[in-house]
């Protein structure tokens, strides 16, 4: 019955190969879409990874529902400040230090600067870090430079985005910097690592100028609008360059500029330092805002949460449980795209049908005397089922490279004419495994549900006038 099956198909080539063509057309549409949201989807969970997202935590004393302040509810914001919970000490930072799985934790500590290299000027923020971030992602695989030495430096680490914000491109000499058609028009300063490591960088922020503060209402009936703000200037010295491995990369480290924590501590600038000073007010005994916490591995995520919230009373905010709602939004992504790769596919599906029925009519004679003979009706079933089986698997296997090819050929125009100059390239489609063997086994379940109709017709055919068939 497969030898017929496979003698049948090879009777009509140009069929067959059209046929074949529609199955072949609708894989490569449907797996082609289906790996461009599986692919987005790895990256952001490669991300999270590598930046150690899934084991941290920012702990605040304060539960701050940003959904709501983001509507605008004032008042749910004043009566979050005003909530009567543990308070972030030295005392609490110990005792977090001790809950078992806890590898790090330290007071979050940020500031916006304004950053000068190489007098190009640009606003950032520097992020206070603890030496024993050393061996923890990002900073324990630093592109150009070191890590510093001890919490008290005077060396910094920059990001290399940063940077090239300031229009410096910071160019490794064994792989230079392809520039976009989009940036050619920007003056890019492109510079050698070693021209930057060691040298020094100047960071301005503003301090209170209590000289200038207009205590006397008369000031300012006169016209005195002078701000009682001033610059203060600190210098530092460049260490080390972080360069990101991928675009979908979100640090767990907030910040551009990394100063040893107690340097950082040190610099002059306002009384708040981050956004959680902002939105949660001042704590009762002038505490910490906020305390980053990083895990010994993601398995102590959950225990950890537990006695943080249930114990300590304080509240917890990790960005790996942001995760569990993107891959639902991937989920919906997925299910739309491969909805409209189908179409294609049950078109293709229709062809089959036609193909089957076509052949049906050619071989009615054919049939009659297969019956004539003692075949049964099963039998004949089978020749059809492996007549369209075999289109279905035949097409599933060249949609399948159809699909590679063209995805190949988007993703490399994607990243050598829109990704920019020095960036990492971004693969944006994947084929797991599991997309290959059940682009296959759709398809020839398709075909076979296709080739079901003109099986059960072409059994049901009377042998006695299928011989008498012209």
């Amino acid at each position: 019955m497969i030898e017929l099956g496979f003698a049948n198909l090879w009777r009509t080539k140009l069929r067959t190969i059209l046929t074949t063509l529609g199955v072949v057309i609708g894989i490569g549409a449907l797996t082609s879409m289906i790996s461009f949201g599986t692919g987005m989807e790895r990256n952001i969970t490669e991300a999270f990874k590598n930046n150690d997202l899934f084991n941290s935590l920012t702990v605040t004393a304060r539960k701050i529902d940003l959904e709501r302040i983001a509507e605008g509810d004032v008042s749910s914001l004043a009566a979050q400040m005003n909530q009567g919970v543990a308070s972030l000490n030295d005392s609490t930072l110990a005792l977090i230090n001790e809950v078992e799985g806890v590898d790090i934790a330290f007071p979050e500590l940020t500031f916006r600067a304004k950053l000068k290299v190489l007098d190009k000027e640009m606003e950032v923020t520097v992020a206070g870090i603890p030496k024993s971030l050393e061996n923890h992602p990002p900073f324990n695989d630093i592109t150009y430079g070191s890590f510093f030495d001890n919490d008290s430096s005077a060396v910094v680490i920059v990001r290399w985005g940063t940077l090239k914000g300031l229009k410096i491109v910071v160019e490794d000499p064994a792989e230079p910097v392809q520039f976009k058609f989009h940036e050619k028009d920007q003056d890019f300063l492109v510079v050698p690592p070693d021209s930057l490591i060691g040298r020094p960088i100047q960071v301005t922020t503003a301090v209170m100028d209590y000289s200038n503060l207009a205590l006397n209402p008369m000031q300012l009936l006169s016209g005195d609008r002078s701000i009682p703000f001033k610059e203060k200037t600190t210098t530092f010295i460049l260490g080390g360059i972080i360069k990101k491995k991928s675009q979908f990369e979100n640090q767990s480290v907030k910040g551009s500029l990394f100063v040893p924590y107690k340097t950082a501590n040190k610099v002059p600038r306002l009384g708040f330092t981050n956004i959680w000073d902002v939105l949660g007010g001042d704590s009762k005994d002038d505490g910490y805002s906020a305390i980053y916490v990083r895990l010994e591995e993601p398995s102590y995520m959950d225990p950890v949460v537990k006695t943080l919230k249930d114990e300590m009373g304080l509240n917890v905010f990790a960005l790996s449980d942001q995760l569990k709602e993107v891959r639902r939004g991937f989920l919906i992504l997925d299910g739309i795209l491969g909805a409209i790769g189908t179409i294609a596919l049950f078109v293709a599906g229709l062809g089959i049908v036609n193909t089957m029925i076509m052949s049906i009519l050619e071989r009615t004679r054919e049939i009659g005397i297969m019956k004539a003979i003692g075949g049964s009706e099963n039998q004949i079933k089978w020749i059809f089922f492996v007549e369209a089986g075999s289109i279905g698997f035949v097409g599933a296997i060249f949609g399948l490279i159809l699909g590679w090819i063209v995805t190949r050929i988007a993703n490399q125009i994607a990243n050598s004419q829109f990704m920019p100059a020095g960036e990492p390239p971004v693969d944006f489609f994947y084929f797991p495994i599991w997309l290959i063997l059940g682009s296959i086994a759709f398809s020839i379940v398709l075909s076979l549900l296709a080739g079901l109709y003109p099986a059960i017709r072409a059994a049901r055919i009377d042998p006695v006038k299928a011989l008498r068939h012209d």
